[in-house]
C-alpha cells in the first residue's frame, strides 16, 4: 500500500497529466501537511503535541498546518477524557473527519452500494449476508496462518491480527490494557483499532459488513469480541474489545457495557462532536 502521506501530491500530479499540464510539483508546505494528515491518520486520536514530537515540529508549526486541515475539512477535533483523569477538560484530540475517510480510495462505492441495493431487492437481505460472508472468508483464511503462527495468547494473536490488517490499508494498532486493583483480571483487553475503512460508507449502509468483519476477528484470535464503535456509525476509528483476562473458551459478557467499566466513558467521550 503506498503510504498516506504521499497521496495527495500523488493523485495531483497524475490529475494533471491525465489533462496534459505540466504536474505541479508539491511546495513544502503541501508536503508537510501530507505528513501532518498521514499521522492524524496512523495515530488519532492524537494531539498537536504528540504530533509535534512524533514529526519533529515545532508546536507552533504544527498547529498551523493542522488549523489548515481543519479548515480544508479533512480533519477534525474530538474531546476525550482519559479514563482516571478526573473532572477536568476533556483534551482536544485530532482524528480524520469523515470527508478525509472519503479521500483515501472509494471511488467505486457508489457503484457496489447500487448492486447490493438491486440484490437485496431480487433476493433478499440473506443474499448480502452471504455476499459479506464470501468477501470475509478470504480475509480469515488469508490471516489465520499468521494469527495461529502467534500461539494460544490472546494478547500476542491480537497482535498477529492488528500487523494483517495493517498491512491490508487499515491502518490498525493494538493497546494492551491491563486491569489494575480494585477491578478485577478479567477486565484485562486488547483495544484492537482501525483506523482506515476501504467500504465505510457501503458498511454505514449495509451494517452486516462491520457485523461479519466482527464475528471473523472472533473465530481468529478465539474469544469473543465486541465493536465499540465503528467509522461507519460515526466513530473516528472502528475500536474491537478483545477480552484477554479470560479463558478463550468462555463467552465474554460484553464488557462495554458492564458497570464499572474504565473504558466506557472514554469510549462514549470520543463519538461526541
Amino acid at each position: 500500500m503506498s503510504s498516506p502521506t504521499s497521496m495527495p501530491a500523488t493523485r495531483h500530479a497524475a490529475a494533471a497529466e491525465a489533462f496534459g499540464a505540466s504536474p505541479v510539483l508539491p511546495d513544502a508546505d503541501d508536503r508537510t501537511r501530507d505528513r501532518v494528515l498521514s499521522a492524524v491518520l496512523e495515530n488519532g486520536p492524537v494531539s498537536a503535541a504528540e504530533l509535534g514530537d512524533l514529526l519533529g515540529f515545532t508546536p507552533a508549526a504544527v498547529r498551523r498546518h493542522l488549523d489548515h486541515l481543519e479548515r480544508s475539512g479533512v480533519i477534525e477535533v474530538k474531546r476525550v477524557a482519559k479514563a482516571g483523569s478526573g473532572a477536568g477538560r476533556p483534551a482536544r484530540r485530532y482524528v480524520l473527519s469523515s470527508q478525509g475517510q472519503s479521500k483515501l480510495g472509494d471511488d467505486y462505492l457508489n457503484i457496489a452500494s447500487s448492486a447490493l441495493r438491486r440484490l437485496q431487492e431480487l433476493a433478499g437481505e440473506d443474499a448480502v449476508r452471504e455476499y459479506a460472508e464470501e468477501r470475509f472468508s478470504d480475509m480469515e483464511r488469508r490471516y489465520a496462518p499468521e494469527v495461529e503462527a502467534a500461539g494460544d495468547d490472546i494478547t500476542a494473536r491480537a497482535m498477529a491480527l492488528s500487523k494483517a490488517l495493517s498491512r491490508d490499508g487499515f491502518v490498525a494498532s493494538a493497546h494492551s490494557i491491563e486491569a489494575k486493583a480494585p477491578l478485577p483480571a478479567a477486565l484485562s483487553s486488547v483495544q484492537l483499532c482501525q483506523g482506515h475503512c476501504p467500504i465505510q460508507r457501503l458498511a454505514a449502509e449495509f451494517p452486516v459488513f462491520c457485523d461479519t468483519e466482527t464475528k471473523v476477528f472472533s473465530r481468529l484470535v478465539g474469544v469473543d469480541v465486541r465493536r465499540l464503535s465503528t467509522l461507519a456509525q460515526g466513530g473516528h476509528v472502528c475500536t474491537t474489545h478483545i477480552p484477554t483476562g479470560r479463558p478463550a473458551a468462555t463467552a465474554s459478557p460484553d464488557v462495554a457495557e458492564q458497570p464499572g467499566n474504565p473504558y466506557q466513558e472514554s469510549n462514549n467521550q470520543q463519538e461526541r462532536p
